[in-house]
């Protein structure tokens, strides 16, 4: 029997569910595939009995599910994400199928923590939620009806990490960067920006999320961000001497 230990590196995150029988369900579906790691975004209703009941075997999920009030709490000490979503958004990010995408996320799982992610039952995930992500992950389904049941969406997706797990061969992969360096780069980005004079004040937003999902779809390494953020220290201090310089004139 094939060690399941890599599949604990995979969690999944469930955005705001408001039904405690789905995040109930939800574990049973995670039980049955070989997955573990369970974290919820501020749920309305958890524990709840609904939910320990829906479980069926899948109880002790439910037990040691991590409860956070916020996306980034839930993304901490994670390399690689993925934004599970029906609607066709207006964003950048690399768009992968479901079968395409679990192969990579299990690669990635031999060395790295990685995520999916799943919105509301109601809308999904927002735009701003996706833009955590380095990738958007779509279930195939009939065009005219492709809204599926949170557990019934997360069950395939298990379904396909499990055969993904089951059935690739693995190789490592360079390490990943974590979420939180990643949002490090960002804030440090968005300054030296700002510095010099690049980065409008009028509609900051606009051009930093269009930088996230350049630098998403590129899937920063580890030591690429280290790379980067020493850039833009370089860049800073060279500014720095210029302006000095320029005073002593």
């Amino acid at each position: 029997m094939q060690d399941t230990r890599l599949l604990e590196n995979i969690r999944l995150v469930l955005c705001n569910p408001t039904h405690a029988g789905n995040i109930g369900a939800v574990a049973r579906a995670m039980k049955t595939m070989g997955l573990s790691r369970l974290y919820l975004v501020n749920p309305s209703h958890f524990p709840d009995v609904d939910a320990t009941a829906r479980a069926c075997g899948g109880q002790d999920i439910l037990e040691s599910a991590v409860v956070t009030e916020t996306l980034d709490e839930a993304l901490k000490g994670v390399n690689l994400i993925g934004g599970l979503t029906a609607r066709q958004r207006s964003l950048s990010h690399p768009v992968m199928s479901l079968r395409d995408a679990a192969p990579r996320f299990v690669r990635q799982a031999e060395q790295d923590e990685v995520a999916l992610i799943f919105g509301t039952e109601m809308s999904g995930l927002s735009n701003k939620e996706l833009e955590a992500c380095h990738v958007i992950v779509h279930i195939p389904a009939n065009p005219v009806y492709s809204s599926l049941n949170l557990a019934a969406a997360v069950q395939v997706v298990a379904y396909e990490i499990a055969a993904g797990y089951f059935e690739i061969p693995h190789a490592s992969t360079p390490p990943l960067a974590l979420f939180e360096d990643v949002e490090r780069f960002y804030a440090h980005l968005e300054e030296v920006l700002i510095d010099i004079g690049f980065l409008s004040l009028d509609s900051p937003r606009k051009l930093m999320s269009r930088m996230r999902r350049l630098f998403a779809r590129a899937g920063l390494e580890k030591e690429e961000v280290l790379m980067l953020r020493g850039m833009l220290k370089a860049l800073s201090s060279n500014r720095k001497t210029v302006d000095i310089e320029r005073s002593d004139d």
